[in-house]
């Protein structure tokens, strides 16, 4: 009893995980991202000391058992939450990421430097809200009781209810790009001709 259309999810995802690592072994033969590999994945070259500071965060939020490398495993479950995680965990993930410091709480300083890492990363620096007035405006939103740091609470909370941090936060890993090739990857996969079957 074979499944009529051809193709389950289960094959689907099989598919995407083997092209993942076909791309993850093409960039990275040793199996171990290191911080310049993680720039050049990503296509992320030439940037400024603030974008460089935020990728380098983004580098040891991936790095989940701090060996500084990133191995296939933890790449597999960074673009699994970015792409296919539920918004809490996400949440979480950014909340993490965003704090640098790692003392709980996310900052003015530090959110205002993400926030302007981004900005360069996007190539949209120039926006007609300057980056200092977006960090005051989200802390005036989301920053509840008013001490100058956002909890891990008041930002899932503060997220949920504000539209542009919400925006801000998913462009700050839009990873599109990559899905992008990964897709097209498969697709010339797919449309490759099968061998002919000898009968």
């Amino acid at each position: 009893m074979g499944n009529s259309t051809g193709s389950t999810v289960d094959d689907l995802q099989a598919v995407e995980l083997h092209l993942w690592y076909k791309k993850f072994m093409t960039e990275c033969p040793s199996g171990q991202l290191t911080l310049h590999e993680f720039k050049q994945f990503f296509g992320l070259r030439g940037l400024d000391d603030e974008a460089n500071a935020y990728i380098e965060q983004m580098f040891r939020t991936f790095d989940m058992n701090k060996d500084g490398y990133i191995d296939f495993l933890e790449y597999v479950a960074a673009l699994s939450l970015v792409m296919r995680g539920k918004m809490e965990h996400k949440l979480r993930w950014y909340f993490k990421l965003y704090d640098v410091d790692g003392n709980g709480c996310i900052d003015r300083h530090e959110l205002l430097n993400i926030i302007k890492a981004i900005r360069a990363i996007n190539g949209t620096e120039n926006q007609e809200t300057s980056a200092e007035d977006f960090t005051n405006r989200v802390f005036d939103r989301i920053d509840i009781n008013g001490d100058g740091e956002l909890s891990l609470e008041e930002f899932v909370a503060g997220a949920r209810s504000d539209e542009d941090f919400m925006e801000v936060m998913i462009k700050s890993l839009d990873l599109n790009h990559i899905v992008a090739m990964i897709h097209s990857r498969r697709r010339s996969v797919w449309d490759q001709p099968s061998p002919p079957v000898n009968t």
